[in-house]
């Protein structure tokens, strides 16, 4: 389905350093706002790929109404968590800090994950003015907000949306380590420091122990999508999250994909079930449809 808005794709730096700069890739539709806006954080075991792997997605969301901010982070070798969640955290306040210049509602800005980029989301989200989250400066530049508003100094989104989510990383583990499944191992051993990392940084197990960190904040609305046939999670994974979510009085939908591998979405983007599933992201941004049922 084709969108009514043409899109405007533009590189940006948004952290790091002059040696190592962080950049992330806008798309934003050529309209009148102000629009929605979500940040983009991508899979690939935090260990791989770039901004650009949900750039079909980030199009078609963009073509329908919505900046998206599609971020590079620190990764394996040189860095373990959480300094990408970290890079989520400064990713979303540099997003909120240039709402104005960008013709975005402060209001509504979200996020979208996928994969492992559905973890470091997660985490980011519950944990918004987390210590170990926040330890990024967001430099000005002549497009940031001369003052920008309280709402833009921590991590803290109007919505997230989740495709296949890594949300429970200590169970991803040991389901992994009990298959000898070589390539995740490596991954999961390059990221994470320890087990009890695993545990820590994980976003089903805040919710159940109550320690989001997100003092005065309400959860965020939460969409899941999942297919049932995904061999990369283990196949409560989803619906845990979800339950605890809810538990944590938030409001949470899952929306489930029978016989649907991992990162379905992206592999089999023009199938019936991956259009099902963008066009329930886009009901779901604020401003652009409904909820599904």
């Amino acid at each position: 389905m084709m969108g009514r808005y043409a899109v405007q794709v533009e590189e940006r730096v948004f952290g790091g350093s002059e040696d190592e700069p962080l950049l992330l890739r806008l798309y934003r539709p050529q309209g009148k706002g102000p629009f929605p806006a979500l940040i983009d954080v991508h899979g690939g075991a935090w260990t791989t790929q770039t901004r650009t792997q949900n750039e079909r997605i980030d199009t078609w969301l963009a073509a329908h109404g919505c900046v998206v901010a599609a971020l590079d982070f620190r990764m394996p070798p040189q860095y373990a968590y959480p300094a990408s969640v970290a890079d989520v955290n400064l990713g979303t306040r540099w997003l909120k800090a240039h709402a104005d210049s960008l013709d975005i509602d402060p209001q509504r800005i979200g996020g979208l994950g996928t994969s492992s980029g559905g973890h470091q989301l997660l985490l980011s989200a519950l944990r918004p003015r987390h210590a170990r989250y926040m330890t990024e400066a967001l430099l000005p530049d002549a497009t940031m907000a001369a003052s920008p508003s309280p709402e833009a100094l921590d991590g803290a989104l109007a919505f997230v949306i989740t495709g296949w989510p890594v949300a429970d990383p200590l169970a991803r583990y040991r389901m992994v380590t009990e298959r000898n499944n070589k390539n995740l191992l490596d991954a999961h051993h390059a990221f994470w420091p320890s087990e009890a990392e695993m545990e820590d940084g994980n976003p089903t197990l805040l919710l159940t122990r109550g320690e989001t960190g997100a003092s005065g904040l309400k959860l965020p609305p939460l969409l899941v999508l999942q297919g049932t046939n995904d061999d990369n999670l283990t196949p409560d994974m989803a619906d845990r999250l979800v339950a605890a979510w809810q538990a944590a009085e938030g409001s949470a939908t899952l929306i489930k994909y029978e016989g649907r591998q991992h990162a379905f979405v992206l592999r089999e983007f023009d199938s019936d079930d991956a259009q099902h599933a963008l066009m329930a992201m886009r009901d779901f941004i604020p401003g652009l449809g409904t909820t599904p049922a």
